[in-house]
């Protein structure tokens, strides 16, 4: 009896003992599955609160990188530059400045070009990178898009330059044939020769310094807060009175034509200005006895009528490598010809802005040749003023015609003339 009393309290101690062992044990692997591994550690990180809202406001391409180098965060825009793909970013020295950044906790910037992705071309993409630690794990990437910044940049160095070497050349001639002059005092003719060629250098710094204001006038100033319905028949006039000299001096017709009783929308002065500067153009660079001729028309386009007016001449034409910086501030197509009408290379840059702020744009078609048909096409009056914006619309359209050129927007002949102007 007192053996299986034995046997009884030691089975009953040994339950006792093993139920206390499996307790423990289940309390210690609860407690071990709760505390974070080094592998949770990497696969679910957590943003410190408010840092996601920030990312998601920011103007600037965002990438959070955890302690493996994985992108916790990046926003829409650090995709669409390319900086993340496949969780990871994608660049090698931001990635390593990340890296940095982590070891020291030191704050980084460097501005770096990077290649475009998807385009085929050799542009390079500018941006400035600044990594900083976010809080003891994370590291924090901002990159902003330099790219435009810098065109605008390289545009207003050009822009200073040219104004200067084009200031430079009227300026220094005027002083060579004033000291010639003062060479020649003794003989009439000379003077009389000297000062004649004063007067074209001066009207030449004048025309350089009128184009100069005007251009800076249009980009500036809101054509459209002084906008009015405008006849086109009085700008088209006006235009043939302008270079009447010139054409007569030349033997070149001007002729009008088109559809009549049409009105734009917007500044006169302005619109005159680049209609009287595509017509001066095609004088200038027609041969003699030639014709110049100008044609409107309206057109239906999406969001309403557009008033086109085409000045088409039989001169030396455009070629293609010419046609895409025409409009661009300085170029020549033909330098010599230009500086000997006493071009500036403005014109065509002051219609392009004229255009662009009235909600409208200039096109062109050339061929080496054959002449050329600038058209610029401006909202009609009574349609305008909802449609006008700071940009031109893109209606550019290619078109291959049988002889090989290239028609950058639509060929357009201007309609028979009704009258020939001498």
């Amino acid at each position: 009896m007192d053996v299986n009393a034995a046997v009884a309290a030691a089975a009953a101690i040994a339950g006792v003992l093993t139920g206390v062992i499996a307790m423990l044990a289940f309390r210690w692997s609860e407690r071990d599955q709760k505390r974070p591994t080094r592998t949770s550690l990497h696969t679910d990180p957590v943003l410190p609160p408010g840092v996601d809202t920030v990312l998601s406001v920011l103007g600037s391409s965002a990438v959070v990188l955890d302690e493996s180098d994985a992108v916790v965060k990046a926003s829409s825009a650090a995709y669409a530059l390319g900086l993340v793909r496949g969780g990871k970013l994608a660049v090698e020295p931001m990635l390593q400045m990340a890296r940095d950044t982590r070891r020291d906790g030191e704050i980084r910037q460097v501005e770096l070009d990077l290649p475009r992705r998807g385009t085929g071309r050799g542009e390079a993409l500018a941006v400035s990178a600044r990594v900083a630690p976010l809080g003891s794990r994370l590291v924090l990437l901002l990159v902003e898009d330099l790219t435009e910044a810098r065109r605008i940049e390289a545009v207003r160095r050009d822009f200073v330059a040219n104004v200067s070497h084009e200031l430079k050349t009227p300026v220094g001639a005027l002083s060579l044939l004033s000291e010639a002059v003062m060479d020649a005092s003794d003989d009439p003719e000379a003077v009389e020769r000297f000062a004649g060629r004063m007067q074209i250098e001066a009207t030449r710094l004048t025309n350089l310094v009128q184009e100069l204001i005007d251009l800076s006038r249009v980009q500036n100033d809101d054509p459209l807060e002084d906008a009015e319905p405008v006849r086109v028949d009085e700008l088209v006039a006006e235009a043939i009175d302008r270079c009447r000299h010139q054409a007569g001096a030349k033997q070149i017709t001007m002729a009008a034509g088109g559809t009549a009783d049409l009105h734009v929308w917007g500044h006169r002065g302005q619109i005159a200005a680049a209609l009287g500067n595509l017509v001066e153009n095609a004088v200038n660079y027609s041969p003699a006895r030639t014709r110049v001729g100008i044609a409107a028309r309206r057109v239906s386009v999406t969001g309403g009528d557009m008033i086109e007016l085409a000045v088409t001449d039989q001169g030396i034409g455009i070629s293609d490598k010419d046609k895409e910086r025409i409009f661009e501030r300085f170029y020549r197509v033909d330098p010599a010809r230009s500086r000997a009408t006493g071009g500036t290379g403005l014109g065509l840059a002051i219609v392009k802005h004229v255009a662009a702020s009235h909600g409208g744009e200039v096109t062109v078609w050339s061929s080496e040749g054959q002449g050329s048909t600038f058209t610029l096409r401006l909202p009609e009056a009574g349609v305008a003023r909802d449609r006008a914006t700071d940009h031109p619309s893109d209606l550019d359209e290619e078109d291959g015609r049988p002889d090989g050129t290239t028609t950058v927007s639509f060929p357009y002949e201007p309609l028979p003339a009704p009258e020939v102007l001498p």
